[in-house]
């Protein structure tokens, strides 16, 4: 049985601005995902069902590119789920590692390069990208 995590020991607002920016990250993720997967597909043809598609994500080299953010958004549920409270020091080294992440350069071959190109292909991942910039910055009191 899971013990319940006292919230009152948490600085004021660090869960919620966690889970909003999890959120935004889930979100920019399934844009990135579905932007893929039509370039996948033009390029080398259609994915033959759902579990063929989890496979491909999972193991293709095509889709290797966003398993970092999908181990960043993992990190982040397990901090939310974790037994000890959530400590701003734990929350700040969150935010950091997504602002290293996302960041796009046109003349990289590595997570930057791939979400340069998604950028400049697909409006909806510059829509959420400008969501997700918006809650990294510390919230003003």
């Amino acid at each position: 049985m899971k013990k319940k995590v006292s919230k009152a020991s948490e600085p004021a607002g660090i869960r919620q601005r966690l889970t909003d920016l999890r959120h935004a990250l889930l979100k920019l993720h399934k844009a990135l995902v579905d932007s893929e997967r039509v370039g996948y597909e033009k390029t080398i043809g259609q994915i033959q069902s759902p579990n063929h598609f989890l496979q491909l994500l999972t193991t293709d080299p095509w889709f290797a590119w966003l398993r970092p953010l999908s181990q960043l958004i993992v990190a982040m549920d397990e901090a939310l789920d974790a037994d000890e409270p959530l400590t701003q020091p734990t929350v700040d080294a969150l935010v950091r590692q997504s602002d290293r992440m996302l960041v796009a350069s046109e003349n990289d071959e590595g997570f930057p390069g791939h979400y340069y190109q998604a950028l400049q292909r697909d409006p909806d991942v510059v829509l959420l990208h400008a969501e997700v910039v918006k809650l990294r910055r510390p919230k003003k009191t």
